[in-house]
């Protein structure tokens, strides 16, 4: 793995980051022992399990060919205490808060891109551990590979993945005439697919973000960062489902739908005349899709019908939305920009990720992504997991990003806002339990 070059996508995550948009993404894992562990056995078996993983002692450096290019190399000063620390919550400390503002420092990029942040002193015994990677370094299944690395019986991460076979050489003209028409066709499709794309995206480009003025996406601040977990019962989720069709996903999306709904009506906004814009990631990670590769990402546009009063179908609209999507596949569409910023040459990078770092909030307005968990029993130190909540990072001109996983019973919501932007964050993760009751029917 030593001198693996990034990915162009990779790349384009480390050019994104800004002092106010730090790129990394993260993971809270809550752990409830039977009886208490130590901190210091607690730290030190993550240092142990860590050490045994060579991407989380890489860090990286710039390239002469291609100009503007990066690889991952191990840093000769690695040093796990720049990397691993421990906090012990005074009593009444909220662990939001506190993952909140670790969230919201930036990551040293002369460094290996990761931090491991243990919180003790929670109620009955608990612990948490936070996880911070940069974008560069993963995407949401990659962050969830390493965070298995590091429970009881997955230090070795598991079987490889097979290496698809080789194909059958070809020798002589035969072969280069071959290999020069295999070549020049893949280049056609990809330039035709890049332009494509392109297309796609600036026909979506909106004069203006189409949130109202309580939510002001100009300059946010990564100290004004702010975190708030909600929790939902899986089984809810799967009830309304049955009721009335579509995927878990979609439901979720409905009930993120409902409580912007409720959040606007409640800041004397009319969601009639309003519009919100989620970015929806799809992972492109495949069994072929080899281990050098961290950031496999495509991704859907989805407007949500926040004008519709009726829950059922605000749902059947986000469900004809997604169905639209998948058909038409994650590899075009306006929501394929990362397709193309995975196909574009580091020196064209540099001139455009700038100007795309600032025409986000013009293609959308918030990020809604889905981490699935394996929903197998996991132990740290023998303590049970009981909660994994995903956080998305929040680009710049974000001011709200949700990230959604489901793990065993639960559902787990992260929502990570600029607090300056959305001062009311509470109202939405409030609102979100009760939209899942508005669609089954319940009371909320």
């Amino acid at each position: 793995m030593d001198d693996e070059r990034l990915s162009p996508l990779d790349t384009a995550f480390l050019r994104l980051e800004s002092p106010g948009a730090p790129m990394h993404l993260g993971a809270l894992a809550v752990f409830h022992p039977r009886e208490r562990v130590p901190p210091g056995r607690l730290a030190a078996l993550l240092g142990e399990r860590v050490a045994r993983i060579p991407a989380m002692r890489q860090r990286v450096r710039t390239t002469w060919l291609p100009p503007g290019g990066a690889a991952w190399a191990p840093d000769p000063a690695f040093e796990m205490s720049r990397h691993l620390h421990v906090h012990r919550l005074r009593r009444g400390t909220a662990m939001a808060a506190v993952a909140g503002e670790l969230m919201a420092e930036p990551l040293d990029l002369d460094r290996p891109l990761w931090q491991l942040h243990l919180l003790t002193g929670l109620s009955e015994g608990r612990f948490a551990v936070l996880v911070k990677l940069h974008h560069a370094m993963a995407d949401g299944l990659r962050t969830v590979e390493l965070g298995l690395r590091l429970m009881d019986g997955r230090t070795d991460g598991g079987p490889a993945r097979p290496e698809p076979a080789d194909a059958p050489a070809l020798d002589g003209a035969a072969g280069g005439a071959v290999r020069l028409a295999r070549a020049l066709g893949q280049a056609a499709e990809t330039v035709a697919g890049s332009v494509g794309i392109a297309t796609s995206v600036l026909s979506h480009v909106r004069l203006a973000a189409l949130l109202p003025s309580a939510v002001d996406h100009a300059r946010p601040s990564a100290t004004a960062r702010r975190l708030v977990l909600v929790r939902l019962d899986t089984r809810d989720v799967r009830r309304v489902r049955r009721l009335h069709g579509g995927t878990e996903h979609d439901v979720l999306l409905a009930v993120v739908t409902g409580a912007f709904r409720q959040w606007l009506t409640a800041n004397d906004q009319c969601p009639e005349r309003l519009g919100i814009r989620a970015f929806i990631p799809v992972s492109r990670r495949s069994r072929t899709t080899g281990p050098k590769r961290h950031n496999v990402l495509s991704g859907y546009l989805c407007d949500l019908p926040i004008e519709q009063p009726d829950p059922v179908t605000a749902l059947r609209t986000v469900r004809t939305t997604m169905d639209r999507n998948k058909a038409a596949g994650f590899s075009r569409g306006p929501g394929a920009f990362p397709v193309l910023a995975d196909r574009m040459p580091a020196p064209a990078q540099r001139l455009t990720v700038p100007l795309l770092r600032r025409a986000g909030p013009l293609l959308f307005d918030t990020t809604i992504t889905n981490v699935p968990i394996p929903a197998r029993p996991m132990t740290l130190a023998g303590a049970p997991l009981r909660h994994v909540y995903p956080i998305a990072p929040l680009a710049h001109g974000q001011a709200l990003g949700i990230a959604l996983s489901t793990y065993r019973e639960s559902v787990h919501i992260g929502l990570h806002a600029d607090d300056r932007a959305v001062p009311d964050l509470d109202r939405i993760a409030d609102g979100i339990p009760a939209a899942l009751a508005a669609l089954s029917g319940s009371p909320a």
